[in-house]
């Protein structure tokens, strides 16, 4: 009968034959032929992630143009009757597959920052189809999102690891991992103790919220998404109880990110929560990718700098896309009474969806007020 030490030598054993670890090499850092010989694994990841989180951006764009076909409708009918806004669900479906089918082949360090390409293919369609303003920033931040993925791509950890039932029950009981659940445990109960008893909304409290659960994951996506890639080139693995186990936390962590992301977009604007989420995020899933996967382990210094310098290029070109993108399609309606006979109006009237009147002159005094004491004097 087999004991816990020959479950855990079994498990180095099998982590020493699928784990091949950096190596020291001219091709490293470099799209040279010996680096994609040595990354085809890694290079088909990301052509999913790319594709998933493109298919993505264009179910969003769809999912906007079906609600402004609605909203002309003389009797506009339930966005869930719209056959576009379904076709928009189906897309969305598709790309999410496309990540997590990447998750199971490539490194969470390669994939996770990858999810700046549904923001930026997101500006590049609404610019082409729906007829978008295409700013300078735009410009600037699509340029620097593509030099972020080219060095993310390039220099993210040359490592190659087939994640079997073994190797995420040796992860999961590892002290580097336990350690780390206890500061994650303990920082989201005192950010929950200050949304809930304290009441405090605050940006940063909700998505910090949603990072922390990003973290739990990104390591049970990998983990179900490598177990069942595992399968169907080695060995049954969806047979071990830690499959099932990923599988519920993978569940349960996506709902509770749900839940705390909507509340973030219900207090603040698009422009504020998209790129705010999107660097908590990826920052969770690289440092839950680091240490429960130890993808950077051997990696040399100069390598790591890259790519991290390649995440701040795609997090500065996500905030640069998404800067002030609200304000543009905000409707200002004015109504101009200088022409109305025995009014005398000195500037236009801009509705005000906060107060009683419909509108407020332009030094801030309500125009009914104003009119009413008009009258008085005369």
């Amino acid at each position: 009968m087999a004991g816990p030490g020959d479950d855990a030598s079994a498990a180095l054993d099998e982590l020493s034959r699928n784990f091949t670890y950096w190596e020291p090499g001219a091709g490293n850092g470099s799209l040279s032929g010996a680096w994609y010989s040595r990354n085809q694994i890694h290079l088909l990841g990301v052509l999913l992630a790319i594709l998933g989180n493109f298919v993505i951006s264009i179910s969003l764009n769809i999912q906007k143009y079906s609600h402004l076909q609605l909203a002309q409708e003389e009797q506009p009918k339930p966005y869930f009757k719209s056959v576009l806004w379904w076709g928009s669900i189906l897309l969305m479906a598709l790309g999410e597959t496309g990540n997590f089918a990447a998750y199971g082949v490539a490194p969470i360090t390669v994939i996770a920052p990858l999810g700046c390409m549904s923001v930026t293919g997101s500006a590049i369609i609404s610019v082409m189809f729906l007829k978008e303003n295409l700013r300078a920033s735009d410009l600037l931040g699509i340029t620097l999102a593509f030099a972020g993925i080219y060095l993310l791509v390039n220099f993210a950890p040359n490592i190659t690891q087939a994640i079997s039932a073994r190797t995420v029950q040796y992860y999961f009981v590892g002290w580097q991992f336990l350690l780390y659940m206890i500061l994650e445990i303990l920082i989201f109960c005192i950010l929950l103790y200050f949304h809930k008893r304290k009441g405090m909304k605050h940006i940063v409290i909700l998505l910090m919220l949603v990072a922390l659960l990003a973290s739990m994951t990104a390591i049970s996506v990998k983990a179900v998404s490598g177990m069942i890639t595992f399968s169907m080139t080695d060995k049954m693995q969806l047979t071990y109880p830690i499959f099932y186990i990923m599988f519920i936390i993978m569940i349960a962590s996506c709902v509770f990110q749900v839940k705390f992301l909507n509340q973030a977009t219900k207090l603040y604007t698009t422009t504020m929560v998209v790129p705010v989420n999107h660097i908590f995020f990826t920052t969770s899933a690289i440092i839950a990718g680091i240490i429960f996967y130890q993808e950077f382990l051997g990696a040399a210094f100069f390598t790591i700098f890259i790519y991290l310098f390649g995440c701040f290029l795609s997090f500065l070109g996500v905030f640069l896309m998404t800067r002030n993108r609200e304000k543009e399609h905000l409707q200002q309606s004015y109504i101009d009474f200088g022409n109305i006979p025995g009014k005398q109006m000195l500037d236009k009237i801009q509705p005000d969806s906060n107060g009683l009147s419909y509108g407020t002159l332009p030094d801030g005094s309500d125009s009914t007020k104003s009119q009413s004491g008009e009258k008085k004097d005369a």
